[in-house]
Parts: C-alpha cells; structure tokens; sequence
C-alpha cells in the first residue's frame, strides 16, 4: 500500500473517532488541520462503507449465526433431556428440566423472529436497489463535488442532494 493511501485510511479512522466522540465536522478539520470538504468526503465514504458492511453482516454472518444459535440449542436440549432422564437425584433433574424449558422458549423466539431477520434482509436489498438507482440517475444540481483530490477509493464525484436521499435507514 502506497505512503498516500495509508495516509488517507489514517485520516479515516481518525474521522471516524472523533466523530463518534461527538465532534462535529468543523471541528474535526481543525483538529487534524485540513480543509472542511475533505472530512465531508471522508464521512460520506466512512457512511458508504457502513451500508457496505451491515449489508455484507446481513447476507453473510446473520444467517450462520442463526443457524450455529438454532443448532447449539438443540444439542444443549437434547444433553438436559438425557440429564433428566438418567439422573436420579431430583434437584439435578428439575435443574436439567428447567434447562429444555429454556432452550425450548429460546427456540421458540428465534424461529417466530425469523420473520424479522427475513424483513431486514429484504429492507436491505430493497434499499440497495433503490440507492443503485438515485446513484445511476442523480438529480442535476448545480454544486458538485469533487472527491478525486483527496479520496483514492469511492466515486469520484457526488451529488449531495441525491445522497441525502439514502442516507436515513430507519431500521438499523
């Protein structure tokens, strides 16, 4: 990686810091001394790589996870079933008991939920595909941006009211 990308993804990272440390963007540029549309840049790229990220974590880690916490349940129910019925002593039963109830009750929420991580993935799909379109198509305005200067990844130039179109994720 070259001296300027590095230099960049530092500049990143510390954007991203500070603002999560509740800096505002005019602060932010006078903290690491550069000019104020370059933080803008920085946070609107900083923003598309979050989009990015949760998409990836919806269509990849998600479904996994759940399946791992959907497959881990029905092993621990089936080892408190085999407790309880092996056990003599009433206390370790009634403990392995209370263990299936919960697993069973666990099972329950994640497979009646499932709707809900069906329902994110579609919003996130639907969403991409309508971001994909006001990026196709923006709507002319007569202020651009050019993020060729300071940007080594991402468009190179943005149109700030068809961004502000799809920034606003109300679910996530």
């Amino acid at each position: 990686m070259n001296s300027r990308m590095q230099q960049v993804e530092w500049r990143r990272s510390e954007v991203l810091e500070l603002s999560s440390k509740g800096h505002n963007q005019s602060e932010i540029a006078k903290i690491l001394q550069v000019d104020k549309s370059i933080i803008s840049r920085d946070i609107s790229f900083l923003r598309e790589q979050s989009k990015h990220n949760i998409q990836n974590f919806i269509d990849e880690k998600l479904p996994e996870e759940y399946e791992k916490c959907l497959v881990g349940l029905t092993a621990i129910l089936k080892e408190a079933w085999d407790t309880a019925r092996q056990s003599s002593d009433k206390r370790e039963r009634i403990q392995a008991l209370s263990l299936a109830k919960e697993c069973y009750s666990t099972k329950l929420d994640l497979l009646t939920n499932a709707t809900v991580v069906e329902d994110a993935i579609k919003f996130v799909s639907s969403n991409l595909s309508k971001e994909k379109t006001v990026i196709e198509k923006p709507k002319p305005s007569s202020k651009t941006i050019d993020n060729s200067k300071d940007d080594v990844q991402g468009p190179k130039k943005e149109n700030n009211q068809s961004r502000d179109t799809f920034t606003t994720n109300k679910t996530f």
